[in-house]
């Protein structure tokens, strides 16, 4: 590729269920020049996550959607390679949402210097970034697991639930994943350390869950909803913590499930077994970020949290592997290599 072309995704259309490649657009324009107090970034590392799903979607939502014709939304790790800004100096290694693009003009909001010596600059994106912080402050936060009881975290193995898990277990809990698929079971308890994993493709996965927590559910992070969710709420303890981060398994939903209507049985354990379910966004806990940094690295260091990355290579690449998410098909953090 001439180092003179901006590849650049678009939204081409707002998808109806699964996106398909029709949704998006590739196009290619100059790289622009920056302006007074802008820097120009060549992206490196693009992170492919489930809420840029509904940043597709015109719904009303915690944040703005993309519109149709900019740019697909997405976090990022690049390097400076010219600057008008104080702040930024070309060969600086920096993070934000710059987008699925090669290149991207920034005033510097939202931006921050990645430091290298933390680790690989690709986890800025993974565990050192956006979903590590995610499951830090969410586990911690609105989980608060004590030592001896049971955390429950679906979508165990991807790039959130992983370290839930791990972070649980450093705090003492007993600790079961739910995850699809025998090769993902096994990297849970064989090389993450979790007490038990389930799978939730299992035709009797209900049963099976109920088999791996015999002492109930103190915690459950909620990573999937749908079939899942049905699953776990029964087990809940009385005080039960549900930190609400994602529904991966209702993203692409075009209507009502099938099925009696379960909302009321539910709320009713909701109030019997005083439960808390708290929905969050990793922002609401933004002052947390230096002691999330100061944690994870050390953890990492130390060797009591594992993290896997899940790359594949090309922009070019990025619709058809965002779609991996929602299949069950990505193992670890879902990334994009942009370029060296």
């Amino acid at each position: 590729m001439s180092t003179d072309v901006n590849r650049r995704i678009l939204l081409a259309a707002r998808p109806v269920g699964e996106p398909k490649d029709s949704d998006f657009r590739l196009v290619e324009e100059a790289v622009p020049a920056p302006g007074p107090g802008q820097l120009l970034i060549r992206t490196l590392w693009l992170s492919l996550d489930p809420y840029m799903r509904s940043r597709m979607s015109d719904a009303k939502s915690y944040a703005a959607p993309v519109e149709i014709g900019q740019v697909m939304v997405g976090g990022a790790v690049g390097r400076v390679v010219a600057s008008n800004h104080p702040g930024f100096a070309p060969g600086d290694i920096v993070e934000g949402r710059t987008g699925w693009q090669d290149y991207a003009l920034s005033d510097g909001t939202g931006l921050r210097q990645v430091d290298p010596s933390l680790g690989p600059i690709s986890t800025a994106v993974g565990v050192l970034g956006m979903p590590g912080m995610t499951a830090y402050t969410g586990l911690l936060t609105i989980g608060r697991p004590k030592p001896g009881e049971t955390v429950v975290v679906s979508a165990a193995s991807g790039a959130v639930g992983a370290v839930v898990g791990q972070i649980a277990k450093i705090k003492g809990a007993r600790v079961v994943g739910i995850a699809g698929g025998a090769e993902k079971g096994a990297y849970l308890t064989g090389e993450l350390g979790f007490d038990a994993a389930v799978d939730h493709r299992a035709p009797d996965f209900a049963e099976r869950l109920r088999a791996a927590v015999p002492d109930g559910i103190d915690v459950y992070f909620e990573n999937v909803g749908g079939a899942v969710w049905g699953a776990v709420w029964p087990l809940l303890n009385p005080f039960a913590r549900v930190p609400v981060c994602g529904l991966i398994a209702q993203y692409n939903a075009t209507g009502l499930p099938d099925g009696p209507n379960l909302v009321p049985a539910m709320m009713r354990s909701v109030l019997s077994k005083r439960l808390t379910l708290r929905g969050f966004i990793v922002s609401d806990f933004a002052d947390q970020h230096a002691a999330f940094l100061r944690d994870v690295s050390g953890w990492i260091r130390e060797g009591k949290l594992r993290y896997r990355e899940d790359v594949v290579e090309g922009l070019e690449t990025a619709p058809r592997t965002f779609l991996r998410l929602f299949r069950g098909e990505n193992f670890g953090k879902l990334l994009v290599k942009v370029a060296e």
